[in-house]
């Protein structure tokens, strides 16, 4: 009697159902959502540091350009022709580039040279002018 009883209790006992468990996806979902958002603040912090890092390297070739020597005719044409070069970024500063380079090659290339003529000093008081302005 005791088995049956057993038995019957046994038979009224429902088998284990599975029960969706989604908590796995979860969480490594929400880990791929902190390692992208991770990524993307890294990524525009990194931005912001560039472009500030291109400001303070413009800002210190305007300065190099403003402190150049003309007393050594040949120095001065090479110095002002790279850091102008590195400055010209916007359509108004490559104009005034594009003018002031043929200005200052006169003065490069050579052994001896004269000294530079007002018209040069001129433009590139201009470009000079220019680029503080947009700096």
């Amino acid at each position: 009697m005791n088995e049956q009883n057993l038995m019957a209790q046994l038979r009224d006992i429902k088998p284990l159902i599975e029960i969706p468990d989604s908590s796995f996806y979860i969480y490594w979902g929400l880990i791929s959502f902190a390692v992208l958002l991770g990524l993307g603040i890294l990524f525009f912090v990194a931005k912001k540091l560039w472009e500030n890092r291109k400001k303070n390297l413009a800002k210190a070739y305007l300065a190099a350009l403003k402190s150049i020597d003309w007393s050594n005719s040949k120095k001065a044409a090479y110095e002002a022709t790279h850091y102008a070069r590195l400055l010209a970024t916007d359509e108004r500063r490559k104009e005034l580039f594009s003018q002031l380079e043929p200005m200052l090659e006169k003065y490069k290339y050579k052994k001896e040279v004269d000294q530079v003529d007002q018209d040069t000093l001129n433009q590139y008081k201009l470009f000079v002018q220019v680029a503080d302005e947009s700096i």
